[in-house]
């Protein structure tokens, strides 16, 4: 009886195996921090060359209205890889927790439950690396710098114990060859790779090799992020002659998108790159508004490229905007998968660009990033940022330079009125999750509403200053890092003109609990009085609290200084507003 049942059961894995050999392999390339201009063949940047990303885009679509889904790397990844638009799980920033992710059925997942071989490369951001596996991939190299990482295959795509392991080749380099080592091993079986290269987001890294291709003037920046992104390109030319040389190009739906803007800071500082993991990335997004951080147009309009030659005819420009959320769709629906309704949100892109179908694939693209939404229906575009609010006409105004929000009040309440109730859809619901941080407003001052460029390079912290500690601005977000054996700390603002009394509304996270306060000094105290100070408890906790807190200031306020409890800490929002206003 059990030799019946061993045959039995191996009889059926060999039916799943001959039915999974007819479906199409799938791969999804991604870019990180990659600007709208740097891909040659849109023609915008002279300075740019991708040869092997030009020849994908022949061979198949540029879908000139590609969206990401955030404009920020993990919420956009946990969309991508997902399928689901990641506010329904609550994963709305890099900073949000990855509780709602981790239960969430990852495109991998579903296509290894029929059959294909699995793998995962590059950056992951989602989580420990040693937990890729868990989340639907079969294979790991998670190989995102010149640093240790996390794997369970080598370069030759090797079985090996999941561990960790040193850089034999540049990062990008050695993605690229183990992918690469992957469809030569598999290439009788169906397989979805993902194929994540941190490119080019800082620390910018790219070896002399790269960088030399891009001889004459140009900023030391951009010289290195052309180089990483000639390495990319030199990875996508390995992987396609890969799939040609095993006579797979026409078995394998490709998809090479970026997960956001490129990050310009708005000044585009040339900075030292050595040892400086953040500014200015080197990329553009030029003609596109705004950039990483922005719903705008440059922050989550991208490079996306779609090719399955033999069955998507080649030489497409699809003018319709897409998602990276239809990937899922499309990889479910070519692979003839069983998906509930309502467990993906993108759309099976394939008969479209076949011409099967000739609607656009979407009435409307929607999102939400923190204090910003967005919702796109044809060629409107309402965008949100805390109380502000814009309306663009992208099909004359792809820059987002003319809000015709006054003169359209009509399309923009329709839009709002649809925007808002789908935002009531997600977790948690809200057109908003808090008000803007300063960095954002900033954005949008520049950007959206043509104020002169704050002094960025000045003031990069808004103001804020530490003492007995460390701050630095990261993704809109005050990292403050306490001294070593340091006792006391705070920080604090000075020359400031707030009319007393004031509220503070204080968006932190601490793991520390105690008590904070806020102290103030008025115009003509030389020094912080005991009696202007006002304590407000504090429960450490990983997740992100907010404290409104009563200023009785009698007078102008000149100085400000938060305390907390001791420890480390991230502050989202400091907004002091006079009772006045």
């Amino acid at each position: 009886m059990k030799r019946l049942l061993v045959c039995c059961l191996y009889f059926g894995s060999l039916v799943v195996s001959a039915n999974a050999t007819d479906k199409p392999n799938i791969i999804v390339i991604y870019t990180d921090d990659h600007g709208f201009a740097d891909l040659g063949i849109h023609g915008v940047e002279p300075d740019v060359k991708t040869p092997h990303l030009d020849a994908l885009a022949r061979s198949g679509v540029i879908a000139k209205h590609g969206y990401s889904s955030a404009p920020q790397c993990v919420p956009s990844r946990g969309g991508l890889i997902t399928g689901k638009f990641q506010g329904r799980f609550n994963l709305d920033s890099n900073n949000s927790t990855l509780e709602g992710f981790n239960k969430e059925i990852t495109i991998a997942t579903r296509l290894q439950r029929s059959g294909y071989v699995t793998a995962q490369f590059g950056k992951w951001h989602l989580g420990p690396m040693a937990e890729i596996p868990t989340h639907g991939f079969t294979h790991s190299f998670a190989q995102h710098g010149q640093q240790k990482f996390t794997a369970n295959i080598t370069v030759e795509g090797k079985d090996q114990p999941m561990n960790e392991m040193r850089p034999e080749m540049y990062h990008i380099d050695g993605c690229a060859k183990a992918a690469s080592s992957i469809i030569e091993r598999y290439k009788e079986q169906p397989f979805f790779l993902y194929i994540a290269f941190r490119a080019p987001h800082t620390p910018l890294d790219a070896p002399q090799s790269y960088k030399d291709r891009f001889p004459g003037a140009m900023p030391e920046r951009r010289r290195a992020a052309l180089g990483m992104l000639a390495a990319v390109d030199d990875g996508v030319g390995l992987i396609t002659s890969t799939l040609k040389n095993n006579g797979l190009s026409e078995k394998t739906l490709l998809f090479f998108i970026g997960d956001n803007g490129a990050p310009l800071k708005i000044h585009k500082t040339d900075s030292p790159l050595n040892g400086d993991a953040g500014g200015w990335d080197g990329s553009l997004n030029t003609p596109l508004n705004g950039e990483k951080g922005m719903l705008s147009e440059g922050g989550m309009h991208v490079p996306f490229l779609i090719a399955w030659p033999g069955t998507i005819p080649a030489g497409q420009s699809y003018e319709h905007p897409v998602s990276a959320l239809d990937v899922a769709a499309s990889a479910a629906a070519v692979a003839d998968l069983s998906v509930k309704p309502g467990d993906l949100d993108g759309v099976n892109l394939v008969p479209y660009l076949k011409g099967s179908l000739s609607t656009p694939p979407h009435e409307a693209l929607m999102w939400r990033w923190m204090a910003q939404s967005a919702i796109r229906e044809g060629n409107w575009k309402l965008l949100r940022g805390g109380e502000r609010e814009y309306l663009y006409d992208l099909d004359t105004d792809l820059e987002e330079k003319h809000n015709l929000a006054s003169q359209h009040p009509d399309v923009a309440a329709r839009l709002r009125t649809k925007l808002t109730a789908w935002c009531a859809e997600l977790n948690p619901p809200g057109l908003a999750l808090g008000p803007m941080a300063p960095v954002w407003n900033e954005y949008f001052d520049y950007y959206l509403d043509g104020k002169t460029a704050p002094k960025h390079e000045a003031e990069p912290t808004h103001g804020w200053l530490a003492r007995g500690g460390s701050l630095i601005e990261k993704e809109g977000v005050l990292v403050l890092t306490p001294d070593k054996g340091g006792k006391g700390m705070f920080i604090t603002r000075s020359q400031l003109k707030l009319a007393g009394p004031a509220t503070a509304t204080l968006t932190f996270k601490t793991a520390a609990s105690g008590q904070g306060a806020i102290a103030w000094r008025v115009d003509g105290d030389k020094d912080f009085l005991p009696a202007n100070r006002v304590p407000f408890e504090v429960k450490g906790s990983d997740d992100w609290q907010t404290h409104a807190v009563p200023i009785p200031a009698k007078g102008r306020v000149i100085h400000l200084r938060v305390h907390l409890p001791p420890g480390p800490a991230q502050f989202r929002t400091l907004d002091f507003k006079s009772a006045s206003r």
